[in-house]
């Protein structure tokens, strides 16, 4: 019995020893949750709109393993928004009911942030977090991963976690509808220095943490791959002779000529520079005045030619001119014919009837003379 207690006495500290990462959760396989339990400090919008979407309550219900989630993620996830495009207006909003907040209104909310709380309830393991940012097949699992951590653990163990992938070359399109084409790690020094993601928030970092966090990202700055440095380098010197080529024309070098004396000469032509600058103006001054003078001989010409031209030319001219005005401009001109011709028809009509008028007045004057007038005697016969 004292054996036996003795060797029970002996393994506890032992057991304790070894349940201690585990209770930590640094180094044991088990993951502690940091926040609320039951939202994954989630938006309290997007958490309803998750709750309510038909997708995560009839689809994602079915899928019941880690690997299932995984290989769904690959196939449906095309950003990491939270609501997908066009669903959501947020014109207007201001203050408590912005759009980043996402109080208000809501949408449709994504597919990435349904898949995001499905790992939440299957409450993963280090290892299965570990599995998820450094997957090789879809940058999308690597980009929920680490989402994952930025809403679930401590704000003192986020850079521990994102430190190794800060530079990160990856990319992928974190916008609904693309447009917004990042790097892993620009996108995780955002998780890092920025509240903001998008129209919602990540869970606040206490201000000493951030201080910390924002020193560790100003004393490493992005780095540069070597390759991109020379290819920049190329790219410039390239886009540098394109320049000086449009600007001036290439010349061949003469044989004759050194490259000291051509950069002399040159020196000198630099030093001429206001007199070549007046010669060319002179030169340039008559060239315009011979084209002005060869336009007032040209335009005299069309005014003698104009004024050699018979009537008969004329009229035949003017003429097609009028044929070739438009429609509508020959239907006025019908109209206005019309119209002239209407009046003159009406004048004449009206001179008819003060003729006819005339005639019948003066006929009837003369009946009446004729009928007043005194008649003649009648001759006397002689005897």
């Amino acid at each position: 019995m004292a054996n036996n207690t003795a060797l029970v006495a002996a393994n506890q500290p032992q057991q304790q020893t070894m349940n201690k990462p585990a209770a930590s959760g640094k180094h044991g396989n088990v993951l502690p949750l940091w926040g609320n339990e039951k939202t994954m400090n989630l938006n309290p919008m997007i958490l309803t709109n998750v709750l309510s979407s038909p997708y995560f309550k009839v689809q994602l219900y079915e899928l019941k393993t880690y690997h299932e989630v995984v290989d769904e993620i690959y196939f449906k996830v095309t950003h990491i928004e939270p609501w997908e495009k066009g669903s959501r207006k947020t014109a207007g909003q201001t203050g408590m009911c912005g759009g980043v907040r996402g109080v208000g209104t809501g949408g449709i909310v994504s597919t990435a942030f349904c898949l995001l709380y499905k790992l939440f309830t299957l409450k993963l393991t280090r290892k299965q977090v570990m599995g998820l940012i450094t997957h090789t097949d879809s940058p999308y699992i690597r980009a929920l991963g680490f989402m994952y951590i930025r809403y679930t653990q401590p704000p003192a163990d986020l850079v521990d976690w994102f430190d190794a992938f800060l530079d990160d070359e990856e990319e992928l399109d974190v916008k609904a509808g693309g447009g917004c084409v990042m790097t892993i790690g620009e996108m995780l020094r955002s998780f890092l220095t920025k509240l903001e993601w998008f129209s919602t928030l990540f869970p606040r970092i206490p201000v000493p943490v951030q201080k910390a966090i924002d020193q560790q990202m100003k004393s490493r700055p992005r780095k540069v791959p070597q390759n991109d440095g020379q290819e920049q380098l190329q790219e410039e010197a390239s886009r540098q002779a394109v320049h000086r080529r449009s600007r001036t024309p290439r010349r061949t070098p003469s044989p004759r000529r050194s490259p000291k004396r051509s950069r002399s000469r040159s020196h000198h032509r630099e030093g001429r520079g206001p007199a070549s600058f007046d010669r060319e103006l002179e030169r340039e001054r008559d060239r315009q005045r011979k084209e002005r003078d060869a336009g007032h001989r040209g335009d005299r010409g069309d005014k003698d030619r104009r004024r050699s031209l018979s009537p008969d030319r004329r009229r035949s001219r003017s003429r097609d001119r009028r044929r070739s005005h438009s429609p509508s401009r020959d239907k006025k001109n019908d109209r206005r014919e019309r119209e002239r011709e209407g009046e003159s028809d009406r004048s004449r009509r009206k001179d008819r009837d003060h003729h006819k008028d005339r005639d019948r007045s003066w006929s009837f004057e003369m009946r009446l003379s004729s009928y007043f007038s005194p008649r003649p005697n009648p001759p006397v016969a002689l005897r």
